[in-house]
Protein backbone atom coordinates (compact mmCIF):
# COMPACT_ATOMS: atom_id res chain seq x y z
CA UNK A 1 0.00 0.00 0.00
CA UNK A 2 1.25 3.65 -0.60
CA UNK A 3 2.43 5.52 2.62
CA UNK A 4 0.13 7.93 4.03
CA UNK A 5 3.13 9.68 4.88
CA UNK A 6 3.40 13.30 3.55
CA UNK A 7 6.53 13.63 0.47
CA UNK A 8 9.90 15.10 1.96
CA UNK A 9 10.56 18.72 1.09
CA UNK A 10 13.18 17.55 -1.37
CA UNK A 11 10.39 16.67 -3.47
CA UNK A 12 9.98 20.33 -4.02
CA UNK A 13 10.44 21.23 -8.11
CA UNK A 14 13.20 23.66 -8.01
CA UNK A 15 12.69 26.16 -10.97
CA UNK A 16 15.14 28.72 -11.55
CA UNK A 17 13.61 31.70 -9.32
CA UNK A 18 12.85 29.00 -6.38
CA UNK A 19 14.88 30.21 -3.24
CA UNK A 20 17.91 27.94 -2.02
CA UNK A 21 16.96 26.44 1.37
CA UNK A 22 19.73 25.24 3.69
CA UNK A 23 19.67 21.42 5.31
CA UNK A 24 18.10 23.16 8.44
CA UNK A 25 15.32 25.03 6.50
CA UNK A 26 14.27 21.98 4.72
CA UNK A 27 13.95 19.67 8.06
CA UNK A 28 11.75 22.65 9.64
CA UNK A 29 9.29 22.35 6.49
CA UNK A 30 9.54 18.96 6.66
CA UNK A 31 8.51 19.15 10.35
CA UNK A 32 5.88 21.65 10.00
CA UNK A 33 4.46 18.87 7.02
CA UNK A 34 4.28 16.66 9.29
CA UNK A 35 2.92 18.34 12.33
CA UNK A 36 0.29 19.77 9.82
CA UNK A 37 -0.62 16.38 9.07
CA UNK A 38 -0.54 14.97 12.72
CA UNK A 39 -3.37 17.89 13.54
CA UNK A 40 -5.10 17.55 11.01
CA UNK A 41 -5.51 13.46 11.70
CA UNK A 42 -5.02 11.80 14.82
CA UNK A 43 -5.31 15.14 16.95
CA UNK A 44 -7.70 16.80 14.46
CA UNK A 45 -10.88 13.80 15.44
CA UNK A 46 -9.79 15.34 19.06
CA UNK A 47 -12.87 17.60 18.31
CA UNK A 48 -15.58 15.79 17.22
CA UNK A 49 -15.09 13.91 20.32
CA UNK A 50 -15.19 17.33 22.56
CA UNK A 51 -18.07 18.32 20.65
CA UNK A 52 -20.05 15.39 20.94
CA UNK A 53 -18.79 14.55 24.31
CA UNK A 54 -18.31 17.58 26.24
CA UNK A 55 -19.40 20.65 24.15
CA UNK A 56 -23.12 19.56 22.89
CA UNK A 57 -23.91 17.62 26.26
CA UNK A 58 -23.30 21.28 27.88
CA UNK A 59 -24.99 23.58 25.17
CA UNK A 60 -27.68 21.33 25.30
CA UNK A 61 -28.11 21.65 29.55
CA UNK A 62 -27.90 25.36 29.00
CA UNK A 63 -30.22 26.32 26.42
CA UNK A 64 -32.63 22.72 26.08
CA UNK A 65 -31.75 22.44 22.55
CA UNK A 66 -29.04 21.89 19.70
CA UNK A 67 -27.34 24.81 18.11
CA UNK A 68 -29.11 26.57 15.63
CA UNK A 69 -26.01 27.65 13.73
CA UNK A 70 -22.21 27.32 13.38
CA UNK A 71 -21.22 30.81 15.46
CA UNK A 72 -23.22 28.87 18.58
CA UNK A 73 -21.21 25.46 17.94
CA UNK A 74 -17.87 28.06 18.11
CA UNK A 75 -18.70 29.51 20.82
CA UNK A 76 -19.11 26.69 23.02
CA UNK A 77 -15.62 24.93 21.46
CA UNK A 78 -14.02 27.82 22.35
CA UNK A 79 -14.83 27.11 25.87
CA UNK A 80 -13.22 23.26 25.70
CA UNK A 81 -9.28 22.73 26.72
CA UNK A 82 -9.14 20.31 23.94
CA UNK A 83 -10.27 22.27 21.38
CA UNK A 84 -8.43 25.42 22.80
CA UNK A 85 -4.94 23.53 22.53
CA UNK A 86 -5.55 22.24 19.04
CA UNK A 87 -6.34 25.90 17.96
CA UNK A 88 -3.19 27.27 19.22
CA UNK A 89 -1.15 24.62 17.77
CA UNK A 90 -2.73 24.91 14.43
CA UNK A 91 -2.31 28.58 14.66
CA UNK A 92 1.02 27.80 15.23
CA UNK A 93 1.99 25.42 12.97
CA UNK A 94 1.14 28.49 10.56
CA UNK A 95 3.19 31.14 11.88
CA UNK A 96 6.32 28.89 12.50
CA UNK A 97 6.04 28.32 8.41
CA UNK A 98 5.87 31.86 7.55
CA UNK A 99 8.53 32.94 9.86
CA UNK A 100 10.67 30.06 8.48
CA UNK A 101 9.73 31.30 4.49
CA UNK A 102 10.60 34.58 5.28
CA UNK A 103 14.25 33.54 7.07
CA UNK A 104 14.89 31.36 3.45
CA UNK A 105 14.24 34.55 1.48
CA UNK A 106 15.12 37.56 3.29
CA UNK A 107 19.02 36.00 3.90
CA UNK A 108 18.95 35.45 0.21
CA UNK A 109 16.97 39.22 -0.59
CA UNK A 110 19.22 40.78 -3.23
CA UNK A 111 20.19 38.13 -5.22
CA UNK A 112 16.85 37.18 -5.35
CA UNK A 113 16.05 40.47 -6.73
CA UNK A 114 18.46 41.23 -8.84
CA UNK A 115 18.15 37.76 -10.74
CA UNK A 116 13.83 38.31 -11.36
CA UNK A 117 15.05 41.73 -12.81
CA UNK A 118 16.91 40.19 -15.10
CA UNK A 119 14.86 37.69 -16.15
CA UNK A 120 11.96 39.99 -16.68
CA UNK A 121 14.08 42.61 -18.46
CA UNK A 122 14.55 40.30 -21.08
CA UNK A 123 11.00 38.03 -21.08
CA UNK A 124 9.91 41.77 -20.98
CA UNK A 125 6.33 39.75 -19.17
CA UNK A 126 6.21 41.97 -16.46
CA UNK A 127 3.65 45.44 -16.44
CA UNK A 128 3.06 47.76 -12.67
CA UNK A 129 1.09 50.24 -11.97
CA UNK A 130 2.05 52.32 -9.13
CA UNK A 131 -1.09 54.42 -9.25
CA UNK A 132 -3.50 50.94 -8.43
CA UNK A 133 -3.92 50.89 -4.83
CA UNK A 134 -3.81 48.04 -2.48
CA UNK A 135 -7.25 47.60 -1.33
CA UNK A 136 -8.05 48.41 2.15
CA UNK A 137 -9.84 45.05 3.22
CA UNK A 138 -6.69 42.78 1.83
CA UNK A 139 -4.04 45.12 4.19
CA UNK A 140 -6.24 45.32 7.28
CA UNK A 141 -4.84 42.13 8.54
CA UNK A 142 -1.56 40.41 7.32
CA UNK A 143 -3.77 37.55 4.92
CA UNK A 144 -2.41 33.50 6.48
CA UNK A 145 -0.51 35.16 8.62
CA UNK A 146 2.25 36.27 5.52
CA UNK A 147 3.92 39.31 7.56
CA UNK A 148 3.26 42.02 5.18
CA UNK A 149 1.00 40.01 3.33
CA UNK A 150 1.24 39.21 -0.64
CA UNK A 151 2.09 43.42 -1.22
CA UNK A 152 4.71 44.56 1.22
CA UNK A 153 8.45 45.63 -0.24
CA UNK A 154 11.66 45.10 1.90
CA UNK A 155 13.61 47.28 -1.06
CA UNK A 156 12.73 48.40 -4.68
CA UNK A 157 12.33 45.65 -6.87
CA UNK A 158 11.49 43.07 -4.18
CA UNK A 159 9.54 39.78 -4.63
CA UNK A 160 10.08 38.37 -1.33
CA UNK A 161 6.41 38.12 -0.52
CA UNK A 162 6.11 35.79 -3.43
CA UNK A 163 8.70 34.09 -2.64
CA UNK A 164 8.06 33.34 0.51
CA UNK A 165 4.30 32.04 -0.82
CA UNK A 166 6.55 29.99 -3.01
CA UNK A 167 8.60 28.76 -1.18
CA UNK A 168 6.40 27.55 1.95
CA UNK A 169 3.26 26.25 0.14
CA UNK A 170 4.32 23.16 -0.85
CA UNK A 171 4.80 22.28 3.35
CA UNK A 172 1.61 23.76 4.47
CA UNK A 173 0.00 21.61 1.45
CA UNK A 174 1.89 18.01 2.29
CA UNK A 175 2.31 18.67 -1.56
CA UNK A 176 -1.15 18.17 -2.42
CA UNK A 177 -0.41 20.59 -5.17
CA UNK A 178 2.38 18.78 -7.04
CA UNK A 179 6.04 19.75 -7.07
CA UNK A 180 5.04 23.03 -8.98
CA UNK A 181 2.36 23.78 -6.73
CA UNK A 182 0.57 24.40 -9.72
CA UNK A 183 -2.33 21.32 -8.98
CA UNK A 184 -5.21 24.46 -8.92
CA UNK A 185 -4.17 25.68 -12.74
CA UNK A 186 -3.45 22.08 -13.92
CA UNK A 187 -6.95 20.61 -12.27
CA UNK A 188 -8.71 23.84 -14.19
CA UNK A 189 -7.01 22.55 -17.33
CA UNK A 190 -8.62 18.92 -17.01
CA UNK A 191 -11.80 19.54 -16.22
CA UNK A 192 -11.46 22.57 -19.29
CA UNK A 193 -10.24 19.25 -21.43
CA UNK A 194 -12.92 17.15 -20.63
CA UNK A 195 -16.14 19.58 -20.52
CA UNK A 196 -14.77 21.16 -24.40
CA UNK A 197 -12.25 19.27 -25.77
CA UNK A 198 -12.11 21.04 -29.17
CA UNK A 199 -12.22 24.92 -26.95
CA UNK A 200 -9.55 26.60 -27.93
CA UNK A 201 -9.76 29.88 -25.82
CA UNK A 202 -7.70 33.14 -27.38
CA UNK A 203 -7.40 35.18 -24.34
CA UNK A 204 -7.68 34.59 -20.60
CA UNK A 205 -7.96 36.56 -17.62
CA UNK A 206 -7.04 35.19 -14.30
CA UNK A 207 -7.65 37.13 -11.20
CA UNK A 208 -5.64 37.22 -7.86
CA UNK A 209 -2.81 35.53 -9.61
CA UNK A 210 -0.50 36.03 -6.67
CA UNK A 211 2.62 34.23 -8.20
CA UNK A 212 1.01 32.22 -11.02
CA UNK A 213 0.95 28.84 -9.87
CA UNK A 214 -2.70 28.61 -11.64
CA UNK A 215 -2.46 30.56 -14.15
CA UNK A 216 0.95 29.31 -15.43
CA UNK A 217 -0.73 25.76 -15.93
CA UNK A 218 -3.44 27.52 -18.54
CA UNK A 219 -0.50 29.32 -20.78
CA UNK A 220 1.32 26.08 -20.91
CA UNK A 221 -1.93 24.43 -21.89
CA UNK A 222 -3.34 26.80 -24.55
CA UNK A 223 0.48 27.74 -25.93
CA UNK A 224 -0.98 30.03 -28.64
CA UNK A 225 -3.54 31.53 -26.08
CA UNK A 226 -2.69 35.01 -24.46
CA UNK A 227 -2.89 34.74 -20.60
CA UNK A 228 -3.05 37.50 -18.32
CA UNK A 229 -2.55 37.27 -14.63
CA UNK A 230 -3.53 40.30 -12.37
CA UNK A 231 -3.13 40.84 -9.08
CA UNK A 232 -2.79 44.36 -6.91
CA UNK A 233 0.48 43.34 -5.20
CA UNK A 234 3.71 44.15 -7.17
CA UNK A 235 5.82 42.02 -5.18
CA UNK A 236 3.79 38.92 -5.96
CA UNK A 237 4.01 39.66 -9.58
CA UNK A 238 7.24 40.43 -10.00
CA UNK A 239 8.34 37.04 -8.72
CA UNK A 240 5.47 35.76 -10.69
CA UNK A 241 6.50 36.73 -14.08
CA UNK A 242 10.36 35.83 -12.94
CA UNK A 243 9.28 32.27 -12.27
CA UNK A 244 7.58 32.30 -15.44
CA UNK A 245 10.13 33.22 -17.57
CA UNK A 246 12.59 31.40 -15.93
CA UNK A 247 10.35 28.08 -17.06
CA UNK A 248 10.55 29.85 -20.40
CA UNK A 249 6.65 30.39 -20.59
CA UNK A 250 6.50 32.94 -23.02
CA UNK A 251 2.36 33.68 -23.21
CA UNK A 252 1.85 35.05 -20.24
CA UNK A 253 1.81 38.66 -18.76
CA UNK A 254 1.71 39.62 -14.98
CA UNK A 255 -0.45 42.74 -15.01
CA UNK A 256 -0.81 45.03 -11.96
CA UNK A 257 -4.78 45.98 -12.13
CA UNK A 258 -7.70 45.14 -9.85
CA UNK A 259 -10.32 43.01 -10.67
CA UNK A 260 -12.93 45.60 -9.43
CA UNK A 261 -11.42 47.75 -12.01
CA UNK A 262 -10.97 46.45 -15.77
CA UNK A 263 -11.25 49.48 -17.42
CA UNK A 264 -8.32 49.21 -19.54
CA UNK A 265 -9.83 46.48 -21.94
CA UNK A 266 -12.66 46.46 -23.70
CA UNK A 267 -16.41 45.14 -23.12
CA UNK A 268 -15.90 41.26 -24.25
CA UNK A 269 -11.87 41.16 -24.55
CA UNK A 270 -11.35 37.86 -23.02
CA UNK A 271 -13.07 33.91 -23.55
CA UNK A 272 -11.90 32.69 -20.14
CA UNK A 273 -12.16 35.04 -16.87
CA UNK A 274 -11.41 33.19 -13.70
CA UNK A 275 -9.91 32.95 -10.29
CA UNK A 276 -8.64 30.00 -8.00
CA UNK A 277 -8.93 30.46 -4.27
CA UNK A 278 -9.56 34.22 -4.51
CA UNK A 279 -13.12 34.93 -4.04
CA UNK A 280 -13.02 34.15 -0.36
CA UNK A 281 -10.36 37.26 -0.37
CA UNK A 282 -12.67 39.74 -1.46
CA UNK A 283 -15.10 41.86 0.72
CA UNK A 284 -19.04 41.46 0.62
CA UNK A 285 -18.62 45.44 -1.27
CA UNK A 286 -15.82 43.52 -3.94
CA UNK A 287 -17.40 40.61 -4.66
CA UNK A 288 -20.12 42.23 -6.69
CA UNK A 289 -18.07 44.48 -8.11
CA UNK A 290 -15.36 42.06 -9.76
CA UNK A 291 -18.10 39.69 -10.87
CA UNK A 292 -19.43 42.61 -12.46
CA UNK A 293 -16.88 43.66 -14.40
CA UNK A 294 -15.43 39.88 -15.15
CA UNK A 295 -19.39 39.73 -17.17
CA UNK A 296 -18.44 42.66 -18.67
CA UNK A 297 -14.80 41.79 -20.39
CA UNK A 298 -16.18 37.98 -21.28
CA UNK A 299 -17.23 37.34 -24.61
CA UNK A 300 -20.52 35.57 -25.14
CA UNK A 301 -20.15 31.80 -25.43
CA UNK A 302 -16.97 32.73 -22.72
CA UNK A 303 -16.57 31.07 -19.38
CA UNK A 304 -16.63 32.57 -15.96
CA UNK A 305 -14.52 29.91 -13.74
CA UNK A 306 -13.82 29.85 -9.74
CA UNK A 307 -12.24 27.22 -7.84
CA UNK A 308 -13.41 27.54 -4.13
CA UNK A 309 -14.33 25.41 -0.86
CA UNK A 310 -17.82 24.67 -0.62
CA UNK A 311 -20.77 26.57 0.29
CA UNK A 312 -22.13 26.27 3.75
CA UNK A 313 -25.65 25.17 2.98
CA UNK A 314 -28.98 22.98 4.88
CA UNK A 315 -27.16 20.19 3.79
CA UNK A 316 -23.74 20.74 5.31
CA UNK A 317 -23.52 20.04 9.22
CA UNK A 318 -23.28 23.05 12.04
CA UNK A 319 -20.55 20.89 12.67
CA UNK A 320 -18.42 20.93 9.59
CA UNK A 321 -19.17 24.42 8.92
CA UNK A 322 -17.59 25.39 12.21
CA UNK A 323 -14.79 23.61 11.71
CA UNK A 324 -14.35 24.71 7.85
CA UNK A 325 -14.58 28.46 9.76
CA UNK A 326 -11.68 28.10 12.13
CA UNK A 327 -9.32 29.61 9.42
CA UNK A 328 -11.65 32.95 9.23
CA UNK A 329 -10.83 33.37 13.00
CA UNK A 330 -7.52 32.28 13.19
CA UNK A 331 -5.91 32.12 10.18
CA UNK A 332 -6.01 35.66 8.77
CA UNK A 333 -9.15 35.17 6.80
CA UNK A 334 -11.41 38.04 7.57
CA UNK A 335 -14.04 37.40 4.77
CA UNK A 336 -14.24 33.08 5.12
CA UNK A 337 -16.42 32.98 6.77
CA UNK A 338 -19.49 35.90 5.12
CA UNK A 339 -18.07 34.46 1.57
CA UNK A 340 -18.86 30.57 2.20
CA UNK A 341 -22.23 31.63 3.64
CA UNK A 342 -23.41 33.35 0.40
CA UNK A 343 -25.34 31.95 -2.41
CA UNK A 344 -23.24 32.65 -5.04
CA UNK A 345 -25.68 31.81 -7.85
CA UNK A 346 -27.53 34.61 -6.86
CA UNK A 347 -24.51 36.45 -6.64
CA UNK A 348 -23.24 35.53 -10.26
CA UNK A 349 -26.92 36.41 -11.53
CA UNK A 350 -26.79 39.78 -9.93
CA UNK A 351 -23.75 40.41 -12.20
CA UNK A 352 -25.57 39.25 -15.19
CA UNK A 353 -24.87 35.42 -15.50
CA UNK A 354 -28.72 33.80 -15.73
CA UNK A 355 -29.03 30.99 -13.58
CA UNK A 356 -29.50 28.59 -16.06
CA UNK A 357 -26.23 29.49 -17.91
CA UNK A 358 -24.54 28.53 -14.02
CA UNK A 359 -23.04 25.21 -12.98
CA UNK A 360 -21.04 23.81 -10.15
CA UNK A 361 -18.70 20.94 -10.35
CA UNK A 362 -16.09 19.30 -8.27
CA UNK A 363 -12.59 19.64 -9.65
CA UNK A 364 -9.58 17.45 -7.60
CA UNK A 365 -6.00 18.33 -8.34
CA UNK A 366 -3.74 16.44 -10.82
CA UNK A 367 -1.54 13.93 -9.06
CA UNK A 368 1.92 14.77 -9.62
CA UNK A 369 3.05 11.08 -9.83
CA UNK A 370 6.95 12.09 -9.21
CA UNK A 371 5.48 12.98 -5.47
CA UNK A 372 2.74 10.49 -5.17
CA UNK A 373 3.78 7.35 -7.15
CA UNK A 374 1.55 4.10 -8.37
CA UNK A 375 1.23 2.03 -4.87
CA UNK A 376 3.61 -0.99 -5.82
CA UNK A 377 0.86 -3.57 -4.97
CA UNK A 378 -1.67 -1.96 -7.27
CA UNK A 379 -0.16 -0.05 -9.45
CA UNK A 380 -2.61 3.02 -9.40
CA UNK A 381 -1.91 6.54 -8.79
CA UNK A 382 -2.62 7.60 -4.69
CA UNK A 383 -5.53 9.98 -5.82
CA UNK A 384 -6.76 9.71 -2.14
CA UNK A 385 -4.21 13.21 -1.47
CA UNK A 386 -4.83 15.35 -3.92
CA UNK A 387 -6.60 18.55 -3.06
CA UNK A 388 -10.15 18.58 -3.89
CA UNK A 389 -12.47 21.92 -4.71
CA UNK A 390 -15.51 22.90 -5.48
CA UNK A 391 -16.27 25.01 -9.17
CA UNK A 392 -18.77 27.30 -9.62
CA UNK A 393 -18.66 28.88 -13.21
CA UNK A 394 -21.39 29.86 -16.21
CA UNK A 395 -20.72 30.02 -19.79
CA UNK A 396 -21.91 33.24 -20.95
CA UNK A 397 -25.06 33.06 -23.05
CA UNK A 398 -24.68 34.51 -26.63
CA UNK A 399 -27.66 36.81 -26.93
CA UNK A 400 -27.15 36.81 -30.83
CA UNK A 401 -27.54 32.71 -31.34
CA UNK A 402 -30.65 32.57 -28.83
CA UNK A 403 -32.74 35.46 -30.30
CA UNK A 404 -32.20 34.10 -33.72
CA UNK A 405 -33.51 30.42 -31.85
CA UNK A 406 -36.37 32.42 -30.52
Amino acid sequence: MASDLPPPYTALTRHPMMPHTSHDEAARFNFLTHFNRFLSGPLGSGNKLAYEKRALPAFREQHGRDPEHRYEIREAMNRDNWHRMWSAMKRNSMEMRQHNGRQVVLRQLEELGEKAGQLIEMAGNLELDQSVEQPHYQTAVDIHCQPGGYHSEELPGDVSAGANYDVGIFATTGGALGGLNDGGGQAVVEWLRRERPDWQPRRVLDIGATVGHNAVPIAQAFPDAEVIAIDTAGASLRYGAARAAAMGIDNIRFVQASGEDLSRWADEHFDWVQTTMFLHELSSKAMPRLLKEAHRVLAPGGLIFHIEQPQYSDEMPLYEQFMRDWDAFNNNEPFWSAMHALDLKQVMEGAGFPRDCQFTAGVRAVVDPEIFPPSPDEGEEDFGRAAIWNAYGAWKPNLGEQARAA
